[in-house]
């Protein structure tokens, strides 16, 4: 690692509010229903959050609707309870998976290298089924945004191996 990225580093914050939204229309109905929240992918992302030593200050599942979505990010985005905000769900090729398509135009700038990062260790382990996630990541309004499929190995992949080293680092950028 570099001297630099060492500095940027030690200066980025250590602890950081998290959002968790799920986008799921069967975990979405089943919510609804029930009135319990079953919700795996969900459940791990906070947890490897939590052993992390973040907080997670918000949580949803939304429908695979671009507008759902949208709307849950927007609230996240005006929070001032969110630093970060992670996704899990409709990140595949099917026509119900829209995740991509509702948060990439909030994006102020992408972040390519994590998709492409994600996809190289996700061929590691799954072989070539690695390129139907389209996963992406970006900042917007000093806040990073993930988006992950909604596997449970997945998402304790980004989160252990990209996601958790980076994000304070990320954040320290975004709100240069």
């Amino acid at each position: 690692m570099s001297e630099t990225t060492i500095k940027h580093k030690e200066k980025a914050p250590k602890s950081l509010n998290f959002a968790v939204i799920t986008c799921s229309t069967s975990r979405h109905k089943e919510y609804v229903e029930t009135g319990k929240m079953d919700d795996r992918t969900g459940d791990l992302i906070v947890q490897i959050l939590r052993d992390g030593g973040h907080k997670v200050t918000m949580r949803k599942i939304v429908t695979d609707d671009k507008e759902e979505i949208q709307k849950a990010i927007m609230r996240a985005l005006r929070s001032r309870k969110v630093d970060v905000i992670i996704t899990s769900g409709g990140t595949g090729v099917s026509p119900r998976d829209v995740t991509i398509e509702a948060i990439q135009p909030l994006l102020e700038k992408e972040i390519p290298g994590f998709g492409e990062i994600f996809r190289a260790l996700s061929y590691r382990e799954i072989g070539s089924a690695a390129i139907l996630t389209r996963s992406i990541a970006g900042v917007s309004k000093g806040k990073a945004i993930f988006c992950l499929p909604g596997s449970p190995h997945s998402v304790s992949l980004a989160l252990k191996e990209i996601i958790l080293p980076e994000v304070g680092h990320i954040i320290e950028h975004a709100r240069e």
